[in-house]
Parts: C-alpha cells; sequence; structure tokens
C-alpha cells in the first residue's frame, strides 16, 4: 500500500537525523513515564516490545520495483489502565529508499477489551513529510478479531482514517494462521504524497505461523496491495503499479 521512491544522499540524511530527534524525544518520554504513569504496588509499571513484522517481500511487480524489507514494531510501557505507546512501521527499498511512520499515543482502557488511543503521527516519504493528530480506537470486536481504527488530522485541512483487523486462527500448538486487512481512506487529494482523496488503499494477507516458542516465529505468507481512485491516479502517473501481489517470509517475536 506504500509508495516508495528513490532518495538521494541528502533526503536520507535529513531523515535519519529527524528520526535521531523524535527517537530521542520519545526516550525521554519514556523515561519519565514511570512517574507520569505512576500506581500502586497492586498495579506494577510493565512494557513490551512487540516485532509485529520484519518481512522481506517478494513480487513480480512491487510499488517501486524492487523487493522490500518491511517492519511494524509496537512497544508499550504502563499499568493496566494508562500506558505509553510508541509504534513504527515502513519500508527500506535497494538499502538507500525509505518510508517511515512514526507514532507516540497514550492509552487508556475504555472498557475490558477496547482502548482508547489519542497521539501524533509523523510520516516521512523521499519527498514528503506530513504530521497528524491521532484519535484511535484498539481492541478485540466480537469474535476475537483484534481491530485498530483510527483518525488523523494534519494541517491544511488534511484527513485520513485507517481500519485494521487481524484474526488468529489456531491450527495446532505451534501453528498458527492469521489472515489480516487494512484499508486507508483520505479526506482531500494530496499529490505530493501520492494519496487522493476517498478510499486510498487495501491491502489484504495471510500469513502463517510456526511458534518455535511463544515469544519467536518465523513465518511465511501471501499479500495483495491495490491503490484506488485519485491515489491510482497518481501512482499511474509516476510509473508505479497499482495492483500488486507478493510472497512473503519473515518473523515475529516479543519480549
Amino acid at each position: 500500500m506504500k509508495i516508495v521512491r528513490d532518495m538521494t544522499p541528502l533526503h536520507v540524511i535529513t531523515l535519519r537525523a529527524r528520526i535521531a530527534a523524535l527517537a530521542a524525544t520519545l526516550l525521554a518520554a519514556l523515561i519519565t513515564a514511570p512517574q507520569l504513569l505512576a500506581s500502586g504496588d497492586d498495579d506494577p509499571l510493565l512494557t513490551m516490545v512487540m516485532v509485529d513484522r520484519l518481512e522481506w517481500r517478494s513480487a513480480d511487480s512491487t510499488w517501486g520495483g524492487d523487493d522490500p524489507l518491511v517492519w511494524e514494531v509496537d512497544a508499550w510501557l504502563g499499568h493496566d489502565l494508562n500506558k505509553l505507546w510508541l509504534k513504527t512501521e515502513g519500508e527500506w527499498v535497494s538499502g538507500d529508499s525509505e518510508e517511515v511512520e512514526l507514532q507516540m499515543l497514550y492509552s487508556r482502557a475504555a472498557t475490558p477489551f477496547w482502548n482508547a488511543q489519542i497521539g501524533w503521527r509523523s510520516d516521512w516519504k523521499p519527498e514528503s513529510e506530513r504530521h497528524w493528530l491521532t484519535i484511535g480506537l484498539r481492541g478485540l470486536a466480537p469474535g476475537f478479531i483484534d481491530t485498530n481504527v483510527a483518525l488523523f488530522i494534519g494541517n491544511e485541512g488534511r484527513t485520513a482514517l485507517r481500519l485494521e483487523t487481524e484474526y488468529a486462527l489456531l491450527l495446532t500448538q505451534k501453528l498458527v494462521l492469521s489472515p489480516e486487512i487494512e484499508i486507508n481512506f483520505y479526506g482531500e487529494n494530496d499529490p505530493a504524497s501520492g494519496a487522493g482523496a476517498g478510499l486510498a488503499d487495501i491491502e489484504a494477507g495471510v500469513r502463517l505461523y510456526y511458534f518455535l516458542r511463544r515469544e519467536f516465529a518465523p513465518y511465511v505468507g501471501f499479500n495483495w496491495q491495490r491503490r484506488y481512485g485519485n491515489t491510482a491516479d497518481y501512482a499511474r502517473v509516476a510509473g508505479q503499479n497499482t495492483d500488486n501481489r507478493e510472497l512473503v517470509v519473515g518473523l515475529r517475536m516479543w519480549f
């Protein structure tokens, strides 16, 4: 679903400097989080890092023409009711092409199965940079479907909506089949980032995990991506594909 373009060395240096600055800010926030999230001894401070996706994708034709390395990592720190979340996802192509999304969120349990979230999202692509206020809801829908809905509000009247769902089907004690889907909408056209108003793109996939232990699982799978409307038109003008099918090999782990 993502648009990957080649970057100049200056773009790479600038992007890495911005990521380092944001990472330092987030680290400072996490260091002070125990005071912000203080609670009693019966509700200890907990942490988790989930490498939800670290995968190599191979296809006859990808968005940018090369096989990308894709990551999606979530980390949180907090108590039962209040947590700080750090989320990052992106692609690395040919060693010098990147796009990165970072989110820092405050999360509070609204019900036993749902958490309300608010925070900030920043996107970096070779030819654009966007920042958004994020308001979301994350939890388990009926049928134990992992669901994440997020509204993004940017400057200059930009808005976006994202829906993500994933379901884990236990085949054996070690084999898990997981279908998932992500849908993105935008409120207006943004040619610089390649996003068109309305339904922009859909990504759907299925992954088969083999859990060597609870915290570590290699997997294989299939991924399908398609752009729609003006988003597809922008891709065609840029000489990119609007429909893509990929085989994936990767790792999921948490600690």
